[in-house]
This record gives C-alpha cells, sequence and structure tokens, in this order.
C-alpha cells in the first residue's frame, strides 16, 4: 500500500511531462459503431445480472445447491468463456482496418502465452507452498525459518532484479529482443524453475516424510521465476497497448490480467488433479516444466513471422 501510495505521488509529480497521453480515450469513428459499442456494454450487463440470479433462484430451489467448489470451477469455467467469447467477438464485431486486424491475431498469440506463464508460475500458492512446508529443510547454517518465508522471495528478487533488467534492455540497444522473444524467455524461466525443482524433488523418498531437501532448490525455482515475471510481466502491459486499436487500448490492458486470471485457474486445475491422483512432486514439476519449455520454443519459432506480420509498427 505505502509502495502504491508512493507510485501516485510519482505520476501526480510526473503527469505534466505526459502532455494529453491518456487523458481521453479514442471514441469509436462513427455513431453506428458507438451504438453497437453500447449495446455490447448493456450486453454484458444484462447476461451478468442474469447469470447471478439464475444460480441464486437454483440455490434457494435446491435444484443445485451452490458450494465453494462449485463457485470456484463455475467462476473458472466462466474466466476462460469469457476470454474465447471476447476475441470471438473482437474478430467478428469490430470493424477493423488489415493492419488493426494483424495485430490483433498477435495480440491473441500472446495471451495465450501469457495463460500459459501465469498457469505455471502462480503454482506458488499451492504447489510449492506445500513443497516449501512438507518437503524442504527450512534452515539456514542451523537457524529455522518459517516455510511462508518462501513467499517472499519472490517480492525480494523482483525490487532487486528490475533495475538489472531494465538495464540490460536499455545496453543492447538496437540488439533488444523483440516481445514475443521476451515472452518466450519469460516462458524458458518459468519451466527452468520447475526443471531445477525437479531435479531437487528426485533427492526426495516417497512415502518417507522425514528425508527433506535444503531452501536452495526453491530460492533457485523462485530466481528463475522472478527473471521470467521481468522479462513477460511489463512488456505484456505495454505490448497489449502498443498494438491495441486506440479506442479499445485500455480494454487491452483488462485482457492481460484477464490472462493472469485464466493462468492462474488452470494452474490450480494442473494441481489440484496431481494432488487428487497422489502423484510425486518430481512427476508435477516436470509436467510444468516441459508446457511451459515447449512454449517457449514454439514461441520463438513463431517470432520472425510475428515480426513480419507487424513490420508496418515494429514493436520493441
Amino acid at each position: 500500500a505505502v509502495g502504491m501510495f508512493i507510485g501516485i505521488l510519482q505520476y501526480m509529480a510526473g503527469g505534466k511531462n505526459l502532455g494529453s497521453a491518456g487523458l481521453a480515450p479514442a471514441g469509436a469513428t462513427d455513431a453506428a459503431q458507438r451504438a453497437r459499442d453500447v449495446k455490447v456494454l448493456w450486453a454484458g450487463l444484462i447476461g451478468c445480472a442474469a447469470l447471478i440470479g439464475g444460480g441464486a433462484l437454483l440455490h434457494a430451489s435446491g435444484t443445485y445447491v451452490l458450494s465453494i467448489q462449485r463457485i470456484d470451477e463455475a467462476f473458472g469455467w466462466i474466466l476462460t468463456g469469457t476470454a474465447v467469447a471476447f476475441f470471438a467477438w473482437m474478430f467478428t464485431a469490430g470493424r477493423y482496418s488489415a493492419e488493426e486486424r494483424r495485430r490483433l491475431y498477435v495480440i491473441l498469440l500472446l495471451f495465450l502465452a501469457s495463460c500459459v506463464f501465469w498457469s505455471a508460475f502462480e503454482q506458488a500458492g499451492s504447489t510449492l507452498n506445500d513443497f516449501a512446508l512438507l518437503r524442504t529443510r527450512n534452515e539456514i547454517l542451523g537457524v529455522e525459518f518459517p516455510s511462508t518465508w518462501f513467499q517472499s522471495v519472490n517480492s525480494v528478487l523482483i525490487i532487486a532484479c528490475a533495475p538489472l533488467m531494465a538495464w540490460l534492455w536499455i545496453r543492447l540497444g538496437r540488439r533488444d529482443p523483440s516481445s514475443p522473444i521476451k515472452f518466450s524467455l519469460g516462458l524458458f524461466f518459468a519451466g527452468l524453475g520447475y526443471l531445477i525443482l525437479a531435479w531437487g524433488a528426485s533427492l526426495l523418498v516417497e512415502g518417507n516424510d522425514a528425508i527433506k531437501v535444503g531452501p536452495l532448490w526453491l530460492a533457485l525455482t523462485y530466481l528463475c521465476h522472478s527473471i521470467g515475471e521481468l522479462c513477460l510481466s511489463p512488456v505484456g502491459l505495454s505490448t497489449f497497448s502498443r498494438l491495441a486499436p486506440d479506442r479499445i487500448a485500455g480494454l487491452m490492458l483488462g485482457v492481460f490480467f484477464l490472462s493472469i486470471s485464466v493462468g492462474s485457474y488452470w494452474g490450480g486445475r494442473i494441481a489440484n488433479y496431481y494432488d487428487r491422483a497422489n502423484l510425486p512432486n518430481q512427476q508435477l514439476f516436470l509436467a510444468i516444466a516441459g508446457y511451459a519449455i515447449g512454449a517457449a520454443v514454439l514461441l520463438a519459432l513463431c517470432a520472425r513471422p510475428i515480426n513480419r506480420l507487424l513490420k508496418p509498427a515494429q514493436q520493441s
């Protein structure tokens, strides 16, 4: 909260240097388009109200009794359905130029990459937390510490590494990687973190909880994940806003955060599946590493075609 307050003060102090940027949204170019946008807004509001009201009626009548688990599953599917419906609407209902449509295709691809990244990264609150509590020897030089301290490692590393990453991108100059490559790097480091942890988990003996690994394994995993987050997260926000048509630039920032929600939900589903199946930690970590690194390689192979697609407005 203190950091956010300082950020607001900094924005207010430096706002005069931004000119008129961001003060007024770029609206639709014609009255018919504005009317369609208003109809879509009302349809969305009515749909949300109908969904909530219908769920309440079903619960009250006993037809479908709601529970925490069912609500959690429903919201997960609603998130996923919202993402699918949004992109379907964007490509079918919007009137975009050929260049804008090319950019939207790239946004969709990066949205999917972001979902994959966050599905791996957000295991920190579930799978990695359990590993820290149950299978990690939480002590350094004989001094014990609570397993919850691992939840602060990412924040500390972000604060420490962010200036270094910012310096690196500037130092590279013209060799600064394109946004798809940075997304690919983010996915790679997320997968690398799980490869390291899978190596550590291989030292454990299933069924013998007395054997635990040292804290360095989780620390290295969080280091990789923090580097991956710095490659993808700030770049994702800037890329989505840069590629989006002017009249939906603000909306696209929300779409990037939607990818975090969708990825986090499916990451939780993956962890829940392995927990219910009582599968070993090493197998889960290898599976997450496999699909994260696989997505990184695929995106890296697509980077050059994507850059050619965006040639009229090359991103940095």
